[in-house]
């Protein structure tokens, strides 16, 4: 739905930038090499991290990103813009005093601005306690860090299952660099039965950490309505966010973290994403053509609206393409992202109709969610 940035620079100039040398550029992909690599790696149902614990020093090819993948600039010459950019306050919602009806109007005015600008924030104050926060990052660390004859029962690429655990997402292609990342996925978590396929190093802080993020979606669900004019009530009886699904990120170390990628870029597809990160960072956003750290504050959540929440306000609340990159580090990364999505697939979606007037058509036609989710491998 949103379009990346084409790249103008040269090789020579694509690695100046990365700090990358130029034979890199010249490479040439064997691909019948990486079709084997991709095959041994899904049968060894070992994960990035197996790569790590074999001692890799060389960064497997099937893991090598084009250069041009990983520069923050889309255009040459242009340091003194992104450097401005840079320089700008990263949104923060501070959530104290959601009750106070004066304060609230500064909350909602601030959501707006941020939806409307960056289609990301930082939400602070908002609920939940910091014990339940590193706990359930604490316990996914743990999971992932398991023996890998003990991981490998969750392994499948099966996207349908409510628990699996797996790296990259998508089709396994030779044709497209894979991320350096393991993920936990667990789904369909408004259903209480469902924590039970969840592994027990981690089943009771997931579900800890879910009691408390329930509090902080009805606190985001008025306020969104509230930003868009309409009744407090209004994105709860859609049900927009009643479906609720967590993707449990682990970030090995890596070897040569410059060449690859941790998340290549992309825009989230349900209605809002919450995000937990620790404190390594590499997660950027998409503001103004350039890409920016977003930086990791401690007990925040990070609030980032997805490409439904696009659609239903007509284009007015964003969904702002997001990577991951590494950064050298002697610490895995951690990141727990939790999507808000509908529960009902067949339901179709369109721009709310108090936004639509003469002079603000709809820009989007009606969706089903389940349709729309078939362009993904979810």
């Amino acid at each position: 739905m949103i379009e990346g940035v084409h790249t103008h620079l040269q090789p020579a100039d694509l690695c100046l930038a990365n700090n990358i040398p130029n034979t890199k550029m010249a490479a040439v992909v064997d691909y019948d090499l990486r079709e084997k690599e991709l095959k041994a790696f899904d049968e060894s149902k070992a994960g990035v991290k197996g790569f790590v614990d074999a001692g890799v020093t060389k960064l497997p090819g099937m893991f090598m990103h084009p250069p041009e993948n990983l520069i923050n600039s889309p255009f040459p010459g242009d340091d003194e813009q992104y450097q401005k950019v840079r320089s700008l306050q990263f949104p923060v919602i501070d959530l104290s005093g959601f009750d106070n009806s004066e304060k609230r109007k500064e909350i909602v005015n601030d959501i707006n601005k941020a939806a409307e600008s960056w289609g990301f924030f930082q939400l602070v104050n908002h609920g939940i306690p910091l014990e339940a926060m590193e706990g359930i990052q604490r316990s996914i660390r743990e999971f992932h860090e398991l023996p890998q004859e003990e991981k490998a029962k969750w392994y499948s690429r099966d996207f349908t299952k409510k628990v699996n655990f797996f790296s990259f997402h998508g089709d396994l292609k030779v044709t497209t660099p894979a991320d350096w990342r393991d993920t936990l996925s667990c789904k369909v978590l408004e259903d209480p039965k469902s924590f039970e396929e969840i592994p027990q190093v981690c089943r009771g802080e997931v579900s800890e950490y879910m009691k408390h993020i329930d509090g902080v979606i009805e606190k985001l669900s008025e306020l969104f309505s509230e930003a868009l004019g309409v009744s407090s009530d209004y994105l709860a009886s859609t049900r927009c966010f009643r479906a609720r699904s967590l993707a449990c990120h682990y970030f090995p170390i890596c070897p040569e973290p410059h060449l690859t990628m941790g998340g290549t870029k992309h825009t989230d597809l349900g209605f809002l994403t919450l995000l937990l990160q620790d404190s390594v960072g590499g997660l950027q956003v998409r503001h103004q053509g350039f890409w920016i750290d977003v930086p990791p504050v401690k007990g925040a959540l990070l609030a980032n609206l997805a490409d439904m929440m696009e659609i239903v306000t007509n284009g007015k609340f964003k969904s702002v393409e997001h990577r991951v990159l590494l950064k050298p580090t002697v610490e895995p990364r951690i990141s727990i992202a939790c999507f808000l999505s509908t529960d009902d697939l067949e339901k179709p979606y369109g721009p709310i109709k108090e936004l639509i007037s003469e002079d603000n058509p709809p820009k989007f036609s009606e969706v089903k969610f389940g349709e729309y989710m078939k362009k993904y491998k979810l």
